[in-house]
């Protein structure tokens, strides 16, 4: 198991994911931690609504950093979302 990332973390997304909204940077809360290699992240806005819940690789994310500076973007309408 990764031994760095455990559920209730919050994490640092690495890549892209154009079909949940999200981009490389935004900050997710870990939800499950599935086996060595694999995650469910939670993203939401700032007031609280889930963007998305996704299942991503370990190499996905990265943990938080003490010098990691927070930013505020407007979050896009996704697809079925409700």
């Amino acid at each position: 198991m990764n031994d760095t990332i455990r559920e209730l973390d919050t994490v640092v997304l690495t890549r892209d994911v154009p079909e949940a909204g999200l981009r490389a940077g935004d900050l997710g809360a870990v939800v499950h931690v599935h086996g060595e290699d694999a995650l469910e992240v939670e993203f939401v806005t700032a007031s609280g609504r889930t963007q998305a819940v996704q299942t991503l690789s370990t190499s996905d994310v990265r943990a938080i950093r003490e010098d990691d500076l927070l930013s505020v973007r407007t979050a896009p309408a996704v697809r079925g979302a409700a």
